[in-house]
């Protein structure tokens, strides 16, 4: 899993039929070195399907690959990145 800060919506004209309704938005990847510093995310932005209502601003947790697709299992989806949570707070320290 990973952390995201939302950046915005994707509207798209056309969409699969497994995903009719669906919500998505952008995500920009965190480093380390961004959730220490608690910055802005720096890394390349992702299209990232959302069904907890996460804003513009947020901090979420979110899959890749396969385990983006396991919460849709048995169904067959073409999710390549699913929002997994939205982050309160984070807090970064060394063990």
């Amino acid at each position: 899993m990973r952390i995201a800060e939302v950046i915005g919506t994707v509207t798209l004209s056309r969409t699969h039929p497994s995903l009719v309704g669906a919500r998505w938005i952008i995500g920009v990847p965190c480093s380390l070195e961004a959730l220490t510093q608690d910055g802005p995310g720096d890394g390349e932005d992702v299209v990232i399907y959302d069904n907890l209502g996460a804003g513009s601003g947020s901090r979420i947790g979110f899959s890749e690959g396969v385990e983006a697709a396991a919460p849709f299992h048995p169904k067959k989806t073409p999710v390549d990145a699913f929002c997994a949570c939205i982050l309160d707070r984070i807090i970064v320290s060394e063990q």
